[in-house]
């Protein structure tokens, strides 16, 4: 800090990153320091709730909703120390400048700032788009006043989502499971999902054929000499195609029009065709012209970065993230396509010394979002800068992710202010008469690419990954009208129709801006929600909803549909957009959403139906939770309804006859005898319940499965799935499998081998019985109390008195391994200094500071994850405390006792002491196959 404070001024950022970077632009006279993000937030838990808000009725939402929405806020507790740290700069300086981010979560970062630190000096709103010294210095030259519209429209959602949160995720408790969660996006995003698994559960593929002909030309000329031709139409009728056949029945629509070759149709016409005359009736040419792409916006980065890069939300804002605090690209969250003027410009520039002038139009591109409510005046995500840096400039200076990712918006920047890619396609048709006189019309198209402008710095790919690239040329001979050609082969193809595809995140990002839902800096935590709360989960770049999702959006939809409309969710956002502009008060809009006010504002739907609150208490009781939690499938060959039910440990299949109630289950839940139930193995997709597997998991190909029967007992020896993974078991007795045992390779003699445990090895000389057994820790030899580790599943069954002797007599030592090396280190803490390392642990990674632990979340990886996030996850860790203990059941406090009481009690003690020992080993020992089948099942 300057020796003069008085002359200073205290620029507030949310990430250490970010002051970094703006620190080394401002120089002398300014103090730059980070906020770390959101200073404060409503209540997460009553521990949060200050003691004199405690008894207030609204305490539990944080949220006064009799007294205008007063929302509650209170500081993080993992921010107090950086608050502190902030109020003390606040009184050495003359001005403050607030730099947080220029969206309206930056907006309402700065408001809360204000409202913590009630500085005694000026406070400014300062705005940038890009952290680059000109960028910078032009902020602090040009502040502006906090913008309470944003802040209002910002702190309106966060009301909004805590309201839809907390009221309707007590129905889920209630209903489905405990725990669950329910959200204003999150929930639309969920049922979009479900909705497309639900179309390819209901799918029934179809089959079709055509005939592929290689052609050639008797005097080419110029060009190839043959290329394919595809059979269109038969006697003047269209040859059907995927898109004539009904998703549900796999029929052909009805009025199609079209013939529906199968195997033997076509193959009979192709060889009623062989040696036939070919030949040219239409050839069609048209120009071709591909305008180049729009700059990236944050939902067409997420995307590309997905298909390009493999990236998921999370990854590529991260990544943008650092890109943008260290000064490489221009601010990642924004709807607007918009590019500057020194930006366009700067692109110009570039575009002549890479790819000569030909290739920079006369004027500059400019491009019209199609994003509802885009803020237009912010910039799209381009290089920073007035004169942008090549990927090969930065290579060295960046990571690989970030070097792939800077890569990417550089050229789509460049593409965008270059020429259009032009060139010709071609249409033709040829024609055919059997040996039967059937006319057979078979159709070929072209393209040649005579200048690819702006293809040569980018080419966008496609969710289809079959799709051809838009660069990609077919060339066809020069051909005309009556042109003879020879059918050099002629090759009946068969085809199936395929089920809609499922959503990745990119296509489902897509699909929630062009229905107007989220906006950019809510589609990466979105996509992260919904896997982290075991909505959805990722089988390589797919999204597959669970049947907990199925449950939940089936409720939703049949007690609360307005709450997972789309229209309805896009109207929301329409209405915050209106508040941001100054154009609607947000308490009004929070009246008519809760309460159901009929003033105008606010959906009329919820509104007449009396507002949130009353929507969901007073309907619960109509809700059936046995129906909520069960997903119909189909009826069986026997006429059995079977479904999947959503249990306490999971879901299941259940079949019954229908207006037949299945029995009672011994624990108390669901119905149905084991016969009528088999567990669903775990990573199975919805669509891949089958008639064929759900038969084939009923007589055990996942859930049963009878290995042969014990030679010695006569009694059924059968592997099961229970809850904690696979088991066998005979009668009374199961054990679980070992780790180094699969399901699908189990043999008897191995169950056999299993069930024998615990094995009785033989009898020291005391007379106490040893055992040989597994365990939660591995395999293990056992004397009464003592125990002593075996070095392999293996000696289970082999190891010998002796040995075990051996092993009980020698000091019980703990075995420490040597401790791995951390996975990754991450530098020094930047809230307690301490220096952060990701590990390996039992149950995944996890980032430590030394003291306190936390495990990485779903879809974070050591490799991306930043200083920052693991910052946040170990203060958010630390806030929590520790995890509450059970407390120790108190004991009696003993009688005193007299001399000759005491001695006749130790008396007694000793002489029983051997029998009581023996007693306790045989319990055990009968009790442990007990123990193992409770831990199976």
């Amino acid at each position: 800090m300057p020796s003069n404070p008085r002359t200073t001024r205290l620029v507030i950022v949310e990430s250490p990153a970010k002051a970094k970077t703006i620190s080394g632009y401002l120089g002398p006279g300014y103090v730059v320091e980070a906020s770390f993000g959101h200073v404060r937030d409503l209540p997460r838990n009553a521990a949060d709730v200050p003691a004199k808000y405690k008894g207030e009725p609204w305490a539990r939402l944080g949220v006064d909703v009799d007294n205008g929405f007063h929302a509650l806020y209170v500081v993080s507790p993992d921010r107090k120390q950086q608050i502190s740290k902030l109020t003390k700069l606040a009184k050495e300086v003359d001005e403050i400048l607030l730099a947080t981010d220029e969206d309206r979560e930056g907006e309402a970062i700065a408001w809360h700032l204000v409202e913590t630190l009630k500085p005694k000096v000026p406070v400014k709103r300062m705005v940038f788009h890009e952290i680059t010294k000109p960028a910078i210095q032009a902020a602090v030259a040009n502040p502006r006043e906090i913008d309470r519209d944003l802040v209002d429209a910002q702190e309106a959602r966060r009301i909004l989502d805590r309201l839809y949160g907390y009221e309707v995720s007590p129905v889920l408790w209630k209903k489905v499971m405990p725990k669950l969660s329910a959200g204003r996006v999150q929930s639309v995003a969920t049922r979009i999902v479900v909705e497309r698994e639900r179309q390819r559960m209901a799918f029934r593929t179809a089959e079709y054929w055509d005939i592929l002909a290689t052609l050639s030309v008797r005097n080419p000329g110029e060009g190839p000499r043959s290329f394919n031709a595809t059979l269109v139409a038969l006697n003047g009728d269209r040859i059907a195609t995927g898109k004539d056949f009904e998703p549900t029945t796999g029929r052909v629509k009805a009025g199609a029009g079209v013939v529906h070759l199968d195997e033997g149709g076509a193959r009979g016409l192709a060889a009623r065709l062989q040696g036939r005359p070919f030949a040219v009736t239409r050839v069609e040419e048209k120009p071709y012209r591909r305008r180049p792409y729009a700059p990236f916006i944050t939902s067409t980065l997420q995307q590309e970065a997905a298909r390009k890069l493999r990236l998921s939300s999370q990854q590529t804002m991260r990544t943008a993230q650092r890109l943008y605090e260290n000064g490489y690209i221009t601010y990642m969250r924004t709807d607007s396509v918009n590019l500057s003027e020194t930006a366009i410009a700067a692109a110009r520039r570039q575009i002549v010394e890479l790819y000569g002038e030909r290739s920079v139009p006369p004027e500059p591109r400019r491009y019209t979002g199609k994003v509802k409510n885009a803020q237009e005046a912010h910039e799209a995500i381009r290089p920073a800068g007035d004169n942008f840096r090549t990927p090969g400039e930065v290579a060295k200076e960046l990571s690989e992710e970030e070097y792939r990712l800077y890569e990417l918006i550089w050229r789509r920047t460049i593409a965008s202010q270059m020429t259009d890619a032009v060139g010709s396609s071609v249409s033709v048709r040829i024609r055919a008469v059997s040996s039967s006189g059937e006319e057979a019309d078979f159709g070929a198209t072209g393209k040649t690419i005579t200048d690819p402008g702006f293809l040569r710095a980018y080419v966008e790919s496609s969710d289809d990954e079959n799709a051809e690239a838009e660069d990609a040329e077919r060339r066809l001979p020069n051909l005309v009208k009556d042109q003879p050609l020879t059918a050099d082969e002629l090759a009946a193809q068969g085809h199936h129709t395929q089920p809609p595809s499922r959503y990745t995140e990119a296509s489902l990002v897509k699909a929630l801006e062009e229905l107007g839902i989220g906006r950019p800096s809510t589609y990466a935590s979105i996509m992260q929600t919904i896997q982290d709360r075991g909505y959805v989960s990722k089988r390589g770049q797919a999204l597959i909803p669970s049947f907990l999702a199925f449950a939940v959006i089936g409720l939703l939809e049949r007690h609360y549909p307005r709450l997972v409309d789309y229209n309805f969710t896009a109207s929301m956002e329409n209405e915050l957009d209106e508040i941001a502009g100054g154009g609607h008060a947000a308490v009004d809009f929070l009246t008519a959403f809760y309460f159901g006010s009929t003033n105008g504002a606010g959906d009329q739907d919820i509104a007449r139906s009396g507002g949130l609150k009353k929507l969901v208490t007073e309907n619960l009781s109509e809700i059936d939770a046995r129906s909520v939690n069960s997903i119909p499938l189909f009826t069986d060959s026997d006429g059995r309804e079977v479904v999947v039910r959503v249990g306490r440990y999971g879901p299941y299949l259940q079949r019954s006859v229908p207006g037949e109630e299945p029995a009672a289950h011994a624990e108390g839940e669901e119905g149905g005898t084991p016969g009528d139930r088999a567990p669903i193995p775990e990573g199975l997709a919805p669509d891949e319940l089958t008639p064929e597997k759900v038969h084939e998991l009923f007589l055990g190909g996942g859930g049963e499965r009878k290995l042969g029967d014990d030679p010695a007992t006569g009694e059924p020896i059968v592997l099961k799935s229970g809850r904690f993974g696979p088991y066998v078991a005979s009668g009374e007795r199961k054990s679980s499998l070992l780790r180094s045992q699969s399901p699908d390779t189990l043999t008897l003699d191995q169950a056999l081998r299993l069930l024998s445990l615990p094995r009785l090895v033989g009898v020291a000389p005391d007379g106490v019985e040893i055992f040989a057994n597994n365990g939660r820790y591995g395999p293990y030899v056992k004397r009464g109390d003592e125990f002593r580790s075996l070095d392999s599943e293996e000696k289970m069954f082999t190891v010998t008195l002796d040995e075990a002797l051996a092993l009980l007599a020698a000091p019980k030592t703990r075995q420490r391994r040597a401790a791995a090396p951390p996975l990754r280190e991450l530098g020094v803490d930047p809230l307690t200094h301490q220096p952060l390392v990701i590990k390996d642990g039992r149950f995944g990674p996890y980032v430590t500071d030394g003291e306190t632990n936390a495990s990485l979340r779903r879809g974070q990886t050591p490799e991306a994850l930043s200083i920052e996030e693991a910052s946040e996850m170990l203060a958010e860790k630390r806030a929590k405390g520790p995890a509450p203990r059970k407390k120790a059941t108190a004991k009696k406090a003993a009688a005193k006792k007299t001399t000759a009481a005491k001695k006749t009690t130790a008396a007694k003690s000793t002489a029983a002491k051997s029998t009581a020992t023996k007693a306790a080993a045989t319990k055990a020992t009968k009790s442990a196959p007990k123990k193992a089948a409770r831990a199976s099942e």
